[in-house]
């Protein structure tokens, strides 16, 4: 049974525009490198630092120098907050509901992203989603309830690795008191989000269609199904209990015949 589900922002949870991937292009490329669209697309959901050291290096930049990726990250940053501006993120239709329900049902959430804690707290306070592990819904300052509560944040930079290491997974689990990985549920809208959620042992490691990638973009071998959104992950683990169910039925019918 699933008592924690981890899911990404940008693209999965969070309808951003493509804010992140023109963001993170214009930053490489004021630097003089080049990005080319698969290499971009393969760093997507990476901790920011180092999607912009790899973009450097493979666009023909050098990030070796002191302070170069540190000024890139910054005009990373600043670039993502003008088109958030702009356009200002938002949630991924059917999402908040899916949130609600699978905590209704005893599962804990957590959010994991590329994102350093100060962009990706600042997200969700635009969103009006908050953090609460204690599972109550909070007010806002106008005593409002927030739209969406969560059981934790995990970030880029508060690991050693991110993806598709599996250490913001495990990070999530301890800050959920979650114990087993086969307890798990990771979901994503890249490639390095299913492969983190392989890499961590999840039960099961989702893609999902509503970033950039088609169903076929997902590597077969991390990857235990492809949805087309969030939104039907609630309805998809109801059918996995219904199959397991099933099973065990079968089973227990098989040997009682013995």
């Amino acid at each position: 049974m699933i008592s924690l589900a981890v899911f990404d922002m940008a693209g999965t949870t969070i309808d951003d525009g493509g804010a992140v991937y023109h963001a993170l292009q214009d930053a490489v490329c004021e630097t003089g490198a080049t990005v080319a669209p698969a290499d971009l697309q393969t760093w997507m959901g990476t901790e920011k630092r180092a999607a912009i050291t790899a973009l450097m290096t493979l666009g023909g930049g050098d990030p070796r120098p002191a302070g170069v990726v540190d000024a890139a990250f910054d005009r990373f940053r600043a670039i993502l907050a003008e088109r958030y501006a702009a356009t200002p993120p938002a949630p991924i239709p059917g999402v908040p509901e899916a949130i609600a329900a699978l905590r209704a049902s005893g599962i804990r959430v957590a959010l994991t992203t590329g994102f350093s804690r100060d962009v990706a707290s600042g997200i969700l306070a635009e969103l009006n989603w908050s953090v609460d592990s204690r599972g109550a819904a909070r007010a806002d300052e106008s005593g409002a309830m927030a739209g969406v509560i969560l059981d934790a944040l995990v970030c880029g930079d508060e690991v050693a690795a991110g993806r598709p290491a599996p250490y913001m997974i495990h990070r999530a689990m301890e800050r959920t008191g979650t114990l087993a990985v086969s307890e798990v549920l990771v979901a994503g809208d890249t490639a390095v989000d299913v492969q983190a959620g392989a890499n961590s042992g999840a039960a099961h490691s989702i893609g999902v269609l509503t970033g950039e990638l088609q169903r076929t973009d997902f590597p077969a071998e991390h990857t235990t199904a492809v949805l087309d959104s969030v939104a039907q992950i609630p309805a998809y683990l109801a059918a996995a209990e219904l199959d397991a169910a099933a099973a065990y039925a079968s089973a227990a019918s098989a040997t009682s015949l013995l």
